[in-house]
């Protein structure tokens, strides 16, 4: 493992974040000396001294995790930016290709759940191209540099441990804890506890493994969706057609309060049916009118009203809940209808 004599990030990236960050020379003996007092806590949690020997000891500080945590694409970019590089050709052709290759098993876990297969699939594209990235950062490592970071501390440190109680239950190998800068793990970039409430053993092995097994792998994906309230009966949204008094209309349905949950909605108007929506002026891309049917919607134009609008329903909070970024989910709605 590589060593830092000295944590050093740029002044000038950070401060303009306007959050808490490593001073330009944090000594590394601050970070080892909050760590001998995670080790306590963590053997007053139960977690065995071999466990906390091979996973905490000579443990470094990790710079790019620190730095990828200020600088997020899903909130740093246009939505256009965002979705058009992630809606790509060979991301939407390998997505029919897997939709194919995978139609058995998609279809038995899709039903089993209750989440329809495009769904799963476009998740899966998006967060590791269909499980060729998952990402090679070492998650312990990462996860105990941003617990040691004052902006999301406590989020960290309980995903930090969250773990360590994974590699106890012996689902992954220490060695082979892998993934990305902020500790999302396997093929569907589940956060710890996200493992451990949802992860499934859909092919019955004894182990919850998302990063090889394609069955745990799509389940583990369902289950998350479902668990969070998802509807089979009903898509994510539609990209639609404003009128010509856009601005005015998007005064007339601004929210006074926003709804509670992922700050992605407090960009999103009032809740109205696809009934009232018409009556609006908004449509369909071809210009006719939206289905007839009571269905609650909110609309949101990411990139101001000369941009895209859309309309999102009840599974689009759903997927702000795997991601909680407009564009995101946006794009995830997007992908997925590539696969109708």
């Amino acid at each position: 493992m590589k060593r830092f004599k000295r944590f050093t990030l740029s002044i000038t990236a950070l401060s303009l974040c306007g959050l808490s960050y490593f001073s330009v020379a944090q000594e590394e003996p601050e970070f080892q000396t909050w760590l001998s007092a995670l080790k306590i806590e963590a053997k007053e949690k139960g977690f065995s001294d071999q466990l906390i020997k091979d996973a905490l000891n000579d443990l470094k500080p990790y710079p790019k995790a620190i730095k990828s945590d200020r600088a997020q694409p899903e909130f740093k970019r246009t939505f256009e930016t965002y979705s058009t590089k992630r809606l790509s050709e060979w991301r939407v052709k390998t997505g029919l290709k897997k939709k194919v290759e995978y139609k058995e098993l998609l279809e038995k876990v899709g039903k089993a759940y209750g989440v329809q297969p495009r769904f799963i699939l476009a998740f899966w594209g998006l967060e590791t191209n269909y499980g060729t990235y998952t990402g090679n950062n070492d998650i312990i490592r990462s996860l105990a540099t941003l617990a040691y970071d004052k902006r999301r501390a406590t989020y960290f440190r309980k995903e930090l441990f969250n773990a360590l109680t994974i590699l106890k239950e012996g689902h992954i190998a220490l060695e082979d804890m892998k993934g990305s800068w902020s500790g999302a793990m396997g093929q569907g970039q589940f956060m710890p506890s996200s493992f451990l409430q949802h992860a499934q053993d859909f092919d019955g092995d004894g182990r919850k493994d998302i990063w090889n097994t394609q069955a745990d792998v799509f389940a583990s994906i369902a289950k998350y969706l479902k668990h969070y309230g998802w509807n089979d009966q009903q898509t994510w949204g539609r990209k639609v057609q404003l009128p010509e008094n856009a601005k005015a209309l998007m005064k007339q349905v601004k929210v006074e309060t926003p709804e509670k949950g992922c700050r992605a909605l407090r960009s999103h108007s009032q809740k109205l049916s696809l009934q009232q929506w018409n009556e609006l002026g908004v449509r369909r891309l071809n210009t006719k009118e939206l289905p007839d049917i009571a269905l609650p919607a909110t609309l949101t134009t990411p990139d101001g009203v000369d941009g895209s609008a859309f309309l999102t329903y009840g599974n689009f909070r759903t997927i702000l809940r795997y991601n909680c970024a407009n564009s995101y989910a946006l794009t995830i709605g997007l992908l997925s209808d590539k696969f109708k």
